[in-house]
């Protein structure tokens, strides 16, 4: 059974299903779809064109959907989705994409904790973990079970590989590729391989090898990037080690360099 509170401003246009509850003080605006199971708290906004997957849980005070920060911003239609199973804590802000039909999308089973902010055009993959105070740019893309610790601050246009890791206060105008660490209170420095993370996520010791000697290869073998790459791709046939070649490639700021020495890029 859905409940609303009755301090709660709800548009009669917006489409809401069933077993939500919309605390005290919250406003959903029109042209917004809350699917069900969403548990949205208290002073809650939510813009038009925001659509929240089921079983999204908001906290108070965060605010979905406002317009982009962006001056060339002009009043089109562009649109928020966030997947099922997400977490928004307090005070968190998503703005909608900058131009018309755009969106800034958020992944399954995403964890946004307070005041960490998504600008216009951001993209989550699922299972992404922002901590407290995260700020990512318009066109940011965080690729599946990253973590983005405590006030990292993230150029626009940057790249997050799949399971990487940036340390708290780390700032960002380069790409992280995947499986790697960003070092704490540095600029684009990396510190080595996400070895927790991968263990998390059940990938095998000797494709944690791999991905090692990939890195060794990257960043500690004294060859340029172009060169490693093709070093790598002519040596090493593991997905793993291609999907590391193919963000690189890929890369149109350019990839952080490895700062921080260690056996086997740990």
């Amino acid at each position: 059974m859905t409940q609303i509170h009755q301090t709660a401003v709800v548009h009669k246009n917006s489409e809401i299903g069933e077993n939500v509850v919309i605390g005290p003080y919250a406003v959903i605006d029109e042209q917004t779809q809350i699917a069900d199971g969403v548990k949205i708290g208290p002073h809650v906004v939510v813009h038009k064109h925001v659509s929240l997957g089921g079983n999204c849980v908001v906290h108070a005070h965060a605010v979905l959907g406002d317009l982009p920060q962006d001056l060339v911003y002009q009043d089109v239609v562009s649109y928020v989705r966030v997947g099922a199973g997400t977490t928004i804590r307090e005070g968190v802000t998503i703005h909608r994409g900058t131009k018309a039909e755009t969106t800034t999308a958020v992944g399954e089973n995403c964890y946004l904790m307070a005041n960490s902010h998504l600008a216009h055009n951001v993209r989550l993959g699922d299972n992404v973990v922002l901590a407290n105070g995260a700020l990512l740019a318009g066109y940011v893309e965080v690729g599946e079970r990253a973590f983005i610790s405590g006030n990292c601050v993230i150029h626009q246009f940057v790249r997050i590989g799949r399971l990487a890791m940036l340390g708290g206060n780390s700032g960002l105008s380069q790409d992280v590729p995947p499986f790697c660490t960003a070092a704490s209170v540095h600029l684009n420095a990396l510190a080595g391989i996400n070895v927790v993370g991968l263990r998390r996520a059940g990938i095998s010791a000797p494709d944690r090898l791999i991905i090692k000697r990939v890195f060794a290869v990257l960043f500690r073998s004294g060859l340029n990037v172009s060169q490693a790459v093709e070093k790598i791709r002519r040596e090493e046939q593991s997905p793993y080690a291609r999907e590391i070649c193919d963000f690189i490639a890929a890369s149109k700021r350019g990839v952080c360099a490895a700062r921080i020495s260690g056996e086997n890029g740990e």
